[in-house]
């Protein structure tokens, strides 16, 4: 296949990916509002605190499960089957995504995350790959309609806005450099991503009835997330020190991306020092990461949009 022809795939791919991820979000959606309801466990433990039965003497027969026990709706076949469904659409769609990737390098014949388009496609992808590699060890289905949005959104983001014709980069770019520092960093960032859904979901959470699972297993799946993207993280900034000396003759020039790269380092590094120091759990650490995920969209979309600096290479106008 020519060229264009692989460009024009790698595009009908993205669209394609869309549209498997909206179908997969409807399903997951459906799974969360007909799934079973279940009492955050602060609740439970207030209930389990109350009486056992108004007027009861002491040494009464009730059992103290039923105090705790609440009623819950069952969960129906079609809610799991919604799920189940949704799980191989967003498959098929990571698929397609990939497909996307791949044909876009192979037309251009380089690392295919040389602008903002090609950048955030591969970011949705690592996002979505963090979240069905993360199911494939533990029942997280119900982060897939959140997962799904944050992807077509950022598809559709791409497309619309940040789309750049395939075709060559800046000199600056044409490195090996690419595929170390920006693979680094595009793989952090899709781990990021999954914990900062985690962490709004966290807070959005209470302790009543909720279709949502536990806060302590939202808090679980964003620190693992942050664990293992904090390190992936560190080395992207020590590559692109590395890359940035051998491209412009110096380690470190406060440009903003560099800038706002460390800014983010610090934003969960923060997070993770109090959480070992300090012992931070629950609202609080949620609030820090989420912080640390604010830093991260800046660094990688405002900074790129709205600053001017050394990398602005790879700004909408490619």
């Amino acid at each position: 296949m020519s060229a264009e022809q692989l460009a024009g795939l790698s595009d009908n791919f993205v669209v394609a990916t869309v549209l498997l991820y909206i179908i997969a979000m409807v399903g997951f959606a459906m799974e969360l509002a007909f799934g079973r309801a279940v009492l955050g466990k602060a609740a439970v433990k207030r209930a389990a605190r109350q009486p056992v039965m108004a007027g009861a003497p002491s040494g009464g027969d009730v059992e103290p499960e039923e105090a705790v026990a609440v009623p819950e709706p069952v969960k129906g076949g079609v809610a799991a089957l919604a799920g189940r469904i949704a799980l191989v659409l967003a498959w098929i769609g990571w698929v397609g995504n990939l497909g996307a990737i791949i044909t876009r390098g192979l037309a251009v014949d380089r690392w295919p995350w040389g602008n903002m388009y090609e950048f955030v496609v591969a970011i949705c992808f690592a996002a979505v790959t963090a979240f069905l590699f993360t199911q494939v060890r533990q029942n997280v289905r119900f982060l897939g309609a959140f997962v799904m949005v944050a992807a077509t959104l950022g598809l559709g983001f791409a497309v619309k806005v940040l789309y750049t014709a395939a075709g060559p980069v800046v000199p600056a770019l044409n490195s090996y450099w690419i595929a170390i520092h920006v693979s680094a960093a595009i793989l952090a960032s899709g781990l990021f991503t999954l914990a900062g859904v985690s962490g709004v979901l966290f807070l959005v959470r209470g302790d009543g009835l909720s279709r949502l699972p536990s806060r302590d297993d939202l808090e679980r799946v964003a620190h693992r997330a942050i664990v293992l993207s904090f390190p992936l993280w560190t080395f992207a900034v020590i590559a692109g020190a590395l890359w940035a000396d051998r491209a412009w003759g110096r380690y470190w020039g406060w440009d903003p991306k560099e800038v706002w790269s460390f800014i983010t380092w610090v934003a969960y590094a923060a997070y993770l020092h109090a959480r070992v120091t300090v012992g931070w759990r629950g609202r609080a650490a949620m609030i820090v990461q989420l912080l640390a995920f604010g830093c991260l969209m800046f660094n990688l979309i405002g900074v790129n949009i709205f600053i001017s600096g050394l990398h602005s290479y790879a700004d909408v106008s490619g």
